[in-house]
């Protein structure tokens, strides 16, 4: 086992958050513990609890890290268009994508359960950040739209992109031939949009 000098504190947070989400490119997270994380990095439990103060926190800094990924492709996605109604499309690709290359990073972040602790203000943020994206190009395509309707609008439309995510992520269409979920997300979007 490993000392708790061999490593500085933030080097430890990244060798443990590395391992993690590397042991989630292949796996689920149903299938870790705190044992064996410590076991793969050569550490106890315990230096994991009194570094990041619990299993739940340490599962919740991984989240952080895959939104702060997902928020860059994101933000990368809808630069590069002009036309609120395209960008709205190309962030709804971008999350289904993000979805499909992480199954189980991806995962985790909806399944992740506070256990009735509060969720930190750091945490919060980032899924703010995430939803304010969505919410300001539907502020650009209908200025007109009160704060009220364009959060509503914003719910309804990331429910239904989540869904087909989370369909598309499990295969579960049940279809006699293969769906598309990008075509599913932009006929979503058109009527919806078309609608409101």
């Amino acid at each position: 086992m490993a000392r708790r000098n061999d490593h500085t504190r933030d080097q430890l947070i990244a060798l443990t958050l590395d391992t993690v989400k590397r042991f989630l490119d292949e796996h689920s997270y149903h299938e870790l513990s705190l044992r064996k994380i410590a076991n793969m990095i050569g550490y106890v439990p315990s230096t994991l609890v009194n570094v990041f103060g619990s299993y739940n926190l340490l599962l919740l800094h991984v989240v952080a890290q895959t939104l702060d990924e997902l928020t860059l492709e994101a933000k990368a996605s809808i630069q590069e268009s002009h036309d609120p109604k395209q960008a709205l499309h190309e962030l709804a690709y971008c999350y289904h994508d993000f979805a499909l290359r992480h199954p189980h990073r991806w995962q985790l972040i909806f399944e992740h359960n506070m256990n009735g602790d509060t969720l930190p203000e750091w945490q919060s943020n980032r899924i703010d950040n995430m939803l304010g994206m969505l919410e300001h190009l539907l502020r650009i395509l209908a200025p007109s739209r009160n704060d009220s309707e364009v959060l509503q609008a914003s719910r309804v439309l990331w429910s239904g992109v989540h869904g087909i995510t989370l369909l598309s992520v499990d295969d579960k269409f049940f279809a006699a031939e293969p769906v598309d979920g990008k075509e599913l997300i932009a006929n979503l979007l058109s009527n919806y949009l078309n609608n409101w």
